[in-house]
């Protein structure tokens, strides 16, 4: 089959029109330059200059969590490629769709220490789920297929394709293939029928079931099949910090996130289960606690669609692997057979000591002692007068903490941070991809001030682009969550947390006056009677992006809190305060 004949940098801008792509994050540099130049041309796909290619990737990040779509990111060769490593690593961790370009310098040249030559590939193998380097031109259509169908099938992942600038400037024939051929890759979706029947014979025999539902189930678009099997089993859900909106907060039998700092009822539920029905996540350390403490008399039914999860951090006595919607599916089926014949168990005590924990122990903040505002309001009431339909994205820290704490999540692709690596600098970029993928969601960017001082230079690429997100800095004038370590563990030896951008008569930088000279709206609010009118007012303005500058309290704390390295039955609901176990038991 003949094609048109074309450059390599012209058949990797088709190609990714043939695979669906319809936006690129990206900058251009030497290397990437003759792929620059028919992407010009493009009638199909939009090219979003930002500008650090960190941004990029976090943007394509944004993008992919809003919409489920690939997202795509492109760089120039050796330091542009090395800015993207955070991002891609960042996606991977948090099995993202992404597909992240490259520009190589010349084949001839690899391997001799060329300008701006860095051998990403290798540099990126840890941290992708696959990746490529293309000298041939004639590679290019077939390259791109395959890595499209890699992030986007089986576990998503993040994806390299490296392209040398003669494959770029070479002539070859473009023929976008009909069909994909990857010898080895084969995801599983639909789990052998023995194991699910194995999995319905454990959840027959408990009395204290708990789901552990994680970001597996949003990205397999399996949230309704997953809340068919919880309501046919009539128990417990906690939702780990990538699977907040997998199932709404607003389901009677959800007890909120579990681990380090989640609920007392979720993480007393995993603890005293003796069964675990994890969908889609995969026992982290923020999750677990200390893990030979985890869960001690639970039997453990694990779905996922990633053979490599079971087992690796807590043996499944029975693991479903494949879709989790499909697994979910075919569990309910088995399921509603035998309760049909045998009856459904009743879990009527397990549902009073639950209730009672969470009635008990309910999520909320103290006023603060300096006078200024508590930081858990301001993100309280920026969900409740946004909206579940809008889009929350945090940074890492405190902040991020409360947005999953103190916003209530009723759909999937609502909320977006990063879980896995935590990466501060995170929100705005990400925000950025957000909103270029759901237009017609308000976007909202909950960031801290340090965060926000990383990748705050992306407020320009949104206002040349008109993406008009929000972005609410929390902004308690230090590093949050590594002050809140220092208060607890380092006998408050604040060793260079404080970042002076508020409380005082120093702002560095002034926020306001930042935003402004990006083009968008700084807006400031230092009282809480001020919080509501401020985010209406925010919310009022859609022509640029909104900026608001929220001083708040620099000793506000995280609560619950379970101490890094410790049982989770070691929980905190304030300092030095614990749940009173042996009553709640």
């Amino acid at each position: 089959m003949t094609g048109e004949r074309v450059t390599g940098a012209a058949s990797l801008i088709k190609s990714l029109e043939h695979a669906g792509a319809d936006v690129v994050f990206g900058l251009p540099g030497g290397a990437i330059l003759p792929t620059y130049d028919p992407l010009m041309d493009a009638e199909t796909l939009r090219h979003i200059l930002v500008r650090h290619e960190q941004g990029a990737g976090h943007a394509a990040s944004g993008y992919a969590h809003a919409t489920g779509k690939v997202g795509v990111c492109m760089a120039t060769s050796g330091p542009g490629a090395t800015n993207l490593i955070t991002a891609i690593a960042d996606a991977q961790m948090d099995s993202i769709p992404m597909v992240a370009i490259t520009g190589q310098v010349g084949s001839v040249f690899i391997g001799t220490d060329a300008f701006q030559e860095a051998d990403i590939v290798g540099m990126t193998m840890p941290v992708t789920k696959h990746n490529f380097l293309v000298k041939d031109p004639a590679e290019i259509p077939t390259v791109i297929k395959q890595a499209f169908e890699i992030a986007s099938t089986g576990r998503p992942g993040a994806v390299l394709v490296d392209v040398t600038k003669d494959a770029q400037q070479g002539i070859t024939e473009f023929v976008w293939p009909d069909d994909v051929s990857l010898p080895g890759y084969h995801p599983v979706t639909e789990p052998p029928v023995k194991d699910v029947r194995a999995a319905a014979e454990l959840i027959m025999a408990s009395d204290r079931p708990a789901f552990l539902v994680g970001g597996g189930v949003i990205r397999s678009r399996a949230s309704e099949q997953v809340r068919e099997l919880v309501d046919l089993m009539d128990a417990p859900i906690t939702t780990t910090l990538m699977g907040r909106g997998a199932l709404p907060d607003s389901h009677p039998h959800h007890l909120g996130m579990p681990g380090m700092h989640g609920t007392v009822a979720a993480v007393s539920a995993l603890q005293r289960a003796d069964l675990i029905i994890a969908v889609g996540a995969r026992f982290d350390d923020r999750v677990t606690g200390r893990l030979d403490s985890f869960a001690p008399r639970a039997k453990v039914i694990h779905i996922d669609i990633d053979p490599a999860e079971i087992d690796k951090n807590r043996h499944a006595d029975v693991a479903l692997i494949g879709d989790a919607g499909a697994s979910a599916t075919a569990l309910t089926a088995e399921l509603r057979e035998r309760i049909e014949r045998e009856g459904a168990r009743d879990l009527g005590d397990w549902w009073q000591l639950l209730d009672m924990l969470r009635e008990t122990y309910p999520l909320g903040w103290t006023a603060t002692e300096d006078g200024h505002t508590a930081p858990q309001k301001v993100i309280s009431r920026i969900g409740e007068l946004s909206g579940p339909e809008s889009i929350f994205v945090s940074g890492v820290g405190q902040h991020q903490m409360w947005s999953s704490q103190f916003i209530h999540y009723e759909r999937p692709n609502s909320w977006i941070n990063s879980g896995g690596l935590g990466t501060m600098g995170y929100s705005v970029p990400a925000a950025m991809g957000a909103k270029v993928g759901a237009p017609d969601r308000t976007v909202w960017a909950i960031d801290g001030d340090g965060c926000f001082q990383m990748t705050n230079q992306e407020l320009a690429t949104c206002v040349i682009n008109d993406i008009p997100i929000k972005v609410a800095v929390i902004n308690n004038s230090s590093l949050g969550m590594v002050r809140q370590w220092q208060n607890l563990f380092y006998e408050r030896r604040y060793s260079h947390t404080d970042l002076n951008t508020g409380h005082g008569t120093r702002r560095v930088p002034d926020f306001v006056k930042l935003a402004d000279a990006y083009g968008a709206v700084g807006l400031r609010c230092e009282r809480d009677e001020d919080i509501d009118a401020t985010i209406q007012q925010a919310m009022e303005i859609n022509d640029r992006p909104v900026l608001i500058d929220f001083q708040v309290s620099a000793d506000a704390m995280v609560w619950p809190m379970v101490p890094s390295g410790v049982s989770n039955d070691e929980i905190q609901i304030a300092q030095g305060m614990s749940p009173e176990w042996e009553r709640d038991i």
